[in-house]
């Protein structure tokens, strides 16, 4: 009996933010990189491309709004933004087909990554939880 309080209440503080892991995602607009870090330690290093002129993404500290895993722009032609992770009304963070343009700007305003980046990020965020991440964006 004694056993079973004690997993429960390890179970129980273990669920708290504070044994959470947290997530950063930092967009460096200038250097075209996203940064990716986890309890503060970087786990990845991508290639970003962001607004190009008359596009700009927006800078600012944001949180995810909504993830799909499939979603098609309806404001550019039906374009698909695979992995899309929404922070700021239709700004997302999601993947491109446009590889040759990664590291350079070239976007509508979101934040273009490799197919399989975007994945990745897609599935930490999904395991560790929207609440748990931080987008920011630095221009």
């Amino acid at each position: 009996m004694l056993r079973r309080i004690l997993l429960a209440l390890f179970l129980a503080f273990a669920a708290t933010p504070a044994f959470a892991a947290n997530i950063l995602v930092v967009v460096d607009i200038p250097m075209q990189t996203m940064h990716v870090r986890v309890d503060g330690v970087t786990k990845y290093r991508w290639d970003v491309s962001t607004g190009r002129v008359g596009y700009t993404t927006p800078a600012g500290r944001y949180q995810p709004i909504r993830m799909h895993k499939k979603w098609y722009s309806k404001k550019y032609d039906n374009a698909p933004m695979p992995y899309a992770i929404f922070f700021n009304g239709g700004y997302a963070i999601h993947g491109t087909s446009d590889l040759k343009h990664l590291g350079r700007i070239a976007s509508h305003g979101c934040v273009r990554l490799h197919p399989d980046n975007a994945a990745t990020l897609f599935s930490l965020v999904k395991e560790i939880g929207a609440d748990n991440t931080v987008i920011r964006i630095r221009s």
